[in-house]
């Protein structure tokens, strides 16, 4: 791979660009060239060519001018293609943490060997390392596994892959993560385990349960506090909630998580099979330490035979656990789009047409495809972060160093606030180690860390969702789960609106994995780069209608409203 291209397109000019297309469609004319009638296709089109009928009226197959319409397809696929050559660069960083420690401590290493200790064999992450740098196929097949090993790398050749709309994975930017001697770091690992220590504490019962209550005072006494305060503090209102617009309104869960979803000819209820209360995986050093050598987990979760709404920790890391990646936002635009046109975006053109409906553009068809198109494209901008820049450890591991160094086994420096606090104690009471309780038998899954492919596909998904619809609709029939999660009462607080549901939905997503013991809250930041790389999406589509549209208009995570039109993206 031409490493300077990767990470200087500019370097290709247009013209390059062009004289390469137009080699391509020489070489398969030549190629082609003994085919007359497949020549003649290619130069008429296929309503003149090899399928058009006798009867076929030519000149009007002529007016329609194929040729002109695919020198068009062919100036907006080279704009956009050229709009993105000469745009800012971003040169990644790291936290510095991999080159900093000799054995690797703070950096993934799932499924390679490990000694009694869980690092990493040098030998074995230096060629880990030879094949990102590379990217080569081979060098990958050939990177050393644990002897015992039955999971796999995640994919990590997909860093490298291209797409042909938006912004490119590469050119999309993240802040390093939290360095692993922080008290960044520390409050993190804090705030993960009181999310193990509280996942069956319904979300209903934060005001006035005695755990919240002691996890609350614990995160209030690091010297780095995360996520949203009041008065600069943690408390019941905000704990575990995400930092978005919106996230503080209303139930912890969003409404698009509790709604029948009409789906076709049927109609789905949110009731979902969630794990019975206090079952915890990899408390076990010596499960924990075979879980991390790539072993396959020797035990299942063992679920609850009634169907249940979330209503608590345990079943937001279950849904987060078994979801099928773009599901929840693809059940949303099925949601919004059952409360009719008033639900709509204003710029819809088809919103005052007397004689159209939007359908296959500007209707359901549309905005789904458009939310599956940038959960994958989102997750290309996570697994190039993950791979190539931040390698983050997981959130397991780092809780096992916690264990080694206050068990003796070994001194890492770690932050003293994670060391001193109500959490540690707590666990060690309970399990006699510091290990991190895990909600799924097997942890976490076999990519890194930072940043959390959750939120960056919640982020991407969530954009388009912003796009399509009125962000000011106010919910009809607002609800919230029984502390049971057996039903649903009337949510009778403050109106709640799309836009801050969906981005209260992008939160819950990503912080449910955190639930779950397998993310940090920090990797939430993930979420920018699926925004970032949704807007890229609609910059290239929003040249592409004939109808009058005045482009797509959102609210961005940070507050910002923005258009996009015509290729731009404009302050609102």
């Amino acid at each position: 791979m031409d490493k300077n291209k990767l990470n200087n397109p500019g370097l290709e000019t247009a013209s390059r660009l062009t004289d390469e297309v137009a080699y391509s469609r020489r070489d398969f004319l030549k190629k082609a060239g003994s085919t007359g009638a497949l020549a003649a296709t290619l130069g008429t089109g296929l309503t003149g060519g090899i399928f058009a009928s006798a009867d076929v009226d030519a000149k009007q197959i002529e007016s329609q001018q194929p040729n002109r319409r695919r020198s068009q397809a062919f100036r907006l696929r080279k704009d956009a293609a050229r709009s993105y050559l000469f745009e800012r660069n971003f040169t990644q960083y790291s936290n510095g943490d991999e080159d900093l420690y000799d054995d690797k401590r703070a950096s993934f290493s799932k499924c390679l060997p490990h000694n009694d200790l869980g690092e990493v064999e040098l030998d074995a992450y230096a060629k880990f390392l030879a094949a990102l740098d590379s990217g080569s196929s081979a060098a990958f097949e050939a990177i050393p596994l644990s002897p015992i090993a039955s999971r796999k790398l995640a994919n990590p050749q997909a860093a490298y892959a291209f797409d042909m709309i938006g912004t490119d994975s590469h050119a999309t930017d993240l802040h390093p993560a939290p360095a692993f001697a922080s008290a960044e770091m520390a409050a993190e690992l804090g705030e993960v385990y009181w999310q193990a220590l509280t996942r069956d504490i319904p979300f209903r019962d934060f005001d006035i349960n005695p755990d919240i209550a002691a996890a609350i005072d614990d995160l209030n006494n690091f010297s780095a506090m995360l996520g949203p305060k009041e008065n600069g503090l943690v408390t019941a209102t905000t704990l575990f909630r995400g930092g978005v617009p919106g996230d503080l309104i209303g139930p912890y869960i969003s409404q698009f998580l509790w709604h029948d979803i009409p789906y076709g000819p049927t109609t789905i209820v949110q009731r979902y099979q969630v794990p019975l209360a206090g079952e915890n995986f990899m408390i076990d050093y010596d499960e924990w330490l075979a879980i991390q050598r790539g072993a396959s987990p020797v035990t299942s979760i063992s679920f609850d035979t009634t169907p249940r709404y979330i209503s608590n920790g345990r079943a937001m890391g279950e849904y987060v656990h078994k979801d099928v990646v773009f599901q929840a936002f693809f059940n949303t635009a099925l949601i919004i789009a059952s409360y009719g046109p008033d639900a709509l975006a204003p710029e819809n053109p088809y919103l005052n047409s007397n004689t159209q409906a939007g359908f296959v553009t500007f209707g359901l068809p549309h905005l789904l495809d458009f939310v599956v198109k940038a959960a994958r494209v989102g997750l290309e901008g996570a697994w190039f972060h993950k791979w190539l820049v931040h390698r983050r450890l997981r959130a397991e591991v780092f809780a096992a160093r916690v264990e080694n160094q206050l068990n003796g086994s070994k001194h890492y420096a770690i932050h003293p606030d994670i060391l001193n606090s109500a959490a540690v104690e707590t666990l060690f009471n309970i399990n006699g180690n510091q290990l991190l309780p895990q909600a799924f038998p097997e942890g976490s899954p076999t990519h890194p860390a930072y940043p959390a492919g959750h939120s960056v596909l919640a982020g991407a998904c969530a954009t388009m969702l912003k796009a399509f619809f009125n962000e000011d609709f106010v919910i009809p029939n607002p609800v919230e789960a029984a502390v049971d999660g057996l039903s649903l009462d009337a949510w009778l607080g403050n109106d709640l609106t799309l836009g801050h549901e969906i981005n209260k939905l992008a939160s819950n997503i990503s912080v449910g994995r955190c639930m779950a013991g397998v993310h940090y809250r920090t990797n939430s930041f993930g979420i920018q780069i699926g925004e970032e790389q949704a807007i890229g999406i609609l910059r290239d589509y929003s040249k592409t209608y004939n109808e009058r549209f005045n482009g797509f208009s959102l609210t961005k995570f940070d507050g910002q409203r923005i258009r996009i039109d015509d290729g731009q993206v404009l302050q609102a």
